[in-house]
C-alpha cells in the first residue's frame, strides 16, 4: 500500500511583534481555510518550546532573531538537541543582521528571511521547507521498510536453513555410508535445495535442485519443490516416476513461469546399486578414493514446471565401496573472479585429481573453498550448493 505523504503540520511563528499574527492569518487566509497552512503563534523562545510540547505537529518554525526572555540563536540552540531531522527553522532578522543569520544558519537553520518581510517570499520558503521535510519524512518511511524486509529476510533465511538438514552425520549409526551437503546462498535466501532421508532399511533417497531466478519468489519454489520430492520419493518410486508426478504438481501450481532441474537418486545401500533420474540437472560426478572420475550420463529430460505430461526416464549405475557421488549446482562452476573469468567444469575436474581417500565432508568443503579462492572476494553470483554421498560397502 502506498504512503501518503502530504504533510499535515503545523508552522509555527515565534516573533515578538503582536501585530505580525493578523497580518499572516490576514494574508494566508486562502491556504488556511483550504487546510494547506496551519499556523501556531509564539512571543519568544520559552513560548516557542512550550508550544511545541502542547502541538507536537509543528514542522516548520518561523523564528525571528532578536526577541526577549529567549532569542532565535538561543532557540536554534535548544531545537538542535531534540534531534528531530523533521523539525526545520527559518531565521528572520533584518538585512543588515546577516552576522547573527550566519550564525544561526551555522546552528542549524534550514533557511532565512530578512525584513521588511516580501509574503511572496515567506510563501515561497514555507512551500520550500514544507517539500523537504515531505521527502525527508518519506526517506525515513523507506528506510524503516528496507530494516523491516531485511528483518524478514532475515527469518527467511532461518527458516529456509531449517528447512534442509543440517545435521551430520545424519545417520551416525549407519556405518555403510557417508554423507554431507551444504548450500550457500547468493542472496539472503536462496533457490538451491538439497534432501536425504531413508526410504528403507537398504535405500537412500537423494537430491538436489536449483529453481530458477533468486530471493522470495525463488526460495518459496524451493520449498514446495524439495516437500514434493521428499513426500513422493518416501513412497519408493523409481525415480524417473517420482519426478513424473511431482512434474505434473508443479506445473498445476507454477507461477511466473518459474522451473527447477532436479537430480534425484536412490542407493541401495547393500549392492551399491545406484537408480537416478535427472530432470535438466548438471550432471554429477562418480569419485574414487585417488581422485579418479567420471560423469554420470545424462538423460536428456526436461527440467520440472514446464511441461505437465512429461516423461522423466530412470536408469541405473553401480557404486564400488568407497566410491561417492558428488552433486552440485551451477553456481559452482559459474562462479565468476573479479576479472569475469569463470570458475568452469574443467578447474572443478582437476581439483578432483588431489581428493585422495577424502571424506565426504572433506570432499564438499575442499570444492567451497577452492570456489572462494578462485572468486577472491568477487560478489558470488549465483547460489552454491553441494552434496556428496560415498558409499563404503
Amino acid at each position: 500500500m502506498e504512503m501518503d505523504f502530504d504533510l499535515k503540520v503545523k508552522i509555527m511563528v515565534v516573533d515578538d511583534e503582536v501585530d505580525l499574527e493578523p497580518l499572516i492569518r490576514q494574508t494566508f487566509r486562502q491556504h488556511i481555510r483550504k487546510n494547506e497552512y496551519d499556523f501556531v503563534f509564539a512571543y519568544n523562545g520559552l513560548d516557542a518550546l512550550a508550544k511545541l510540547i502542547e502541538y507536537p505537529d509543528i514542522g516548520v518554525i518561523l523564528s525571528d532573531i532578536n526577541m526577549p526572555e529567549m532569542d532565535g540563536l538561543t532557540l536554534l540552540s535548544k531545537l538542535k538537541e531534540l534531534k528531530n531531522p523533521s523539525l526545520k527553522t527559518v531565521v528572520v532578522s533584518a538585512y543588515g543582521d546577516m552576522e547573527n543569520i550566519r550564525t544561526a544558519m551555522n546552528r542549524g537553520a534550514f533557511d532565512f528571511l530578512t525584513k521588511p518581510i516580501n509574503f511572496e517570499d515567506l510563501e515561497i520558503t514555507i512551500n520550500k521547507t514544507l517539500e523537504e521535510i515531505r521527502l525527508q519524512r518519506k526517506a525515513v518511511h523507506e528506510h524503516d521498510q528496507l530494516i523491516s524486509i531485511q528483518r524478514d529476510l532475515n527469518v527467511a533465511r532461518e527458516i529456509q536453513q531449517g528447512i534442509l538438514p543440517q545435521v551430520f552425520p545424519p545417520f551416525p549409526n549407519r556405518n555403510d555410508f557417508e554423507i554431507f551437503a551444504t548450500m550457500v546462498a547468493a542472496k539472503e535466501v536462496g533457490g538451491d535445495f538439497y534432501d536425504f532421508f531413508m526410504i528403507d532399511e537398504d535405500r537412500l533417497g537423494f537430491v538436489i535442485g536449483d529453481v530458477s531466478g533468486k530471493g522470495i519468489p525463488a526460495a518459496i519454489f524451493m520449498a514446495v519443490s524439495r516437500t514434493l520430492i521428499r513426500a513422493t520419493g518416501l513412497k519408493g518410486m523409481p525415480p524417473g516416476e517420482c519426478l513424473a508426478y511431482v512434474n505434473s504438481l508443479l506445473c498445476n501450481e507454477s507461477v511466473s513461469c518459474m522451473f527447477v532441474t532436479v537430480f534425484y537418486g536412490i542407493l541401495n545401500l547393500k549392492t551399491g546399486e545406484l537408480e537416478y533420474a535427472n530432470a535438466g540437472h548438471n550432471p554429477p560426478f562418480i569419485l574414487n578414493e585417488n581422485g579418479q572420475f567420471k560423469i554420470v550420463e545424462s538423460l536428456g529430460d526436461i527440467i520440472l514446471g514446464v511441461y505437465d505430461n512429461a516423461e522423466y526416464k530412470s536408469k541405473s549405475t553401480l557404486l564400488k565401496p568407497k566410491e561417492g557421488i558428488l552433486l552440485y549446482t551451477d553456481g559452482v562452476t559459474e562462479a565468476f573472479d573479479t576479472k569475469g573469468n569463470e570458475y568452469g567444469e574443467e578447474r572443478l575436474k582437476h581439483l578432483f585429481s588431489s581428493f585422495e581417500n577424502y571424506t565426504a565432508i572433506k570432499t564438499v568443503n575442499s570444492v567451497v573453498e577452492d570456489v572462494n579462492a578462485f572468486s577472491h572476494g568477487a560478489p558470488q553470483s549465483d547460489d552454491i550448493t553441494l552434496l556428496y554421498l560415498k558409499y563404503l560397502g
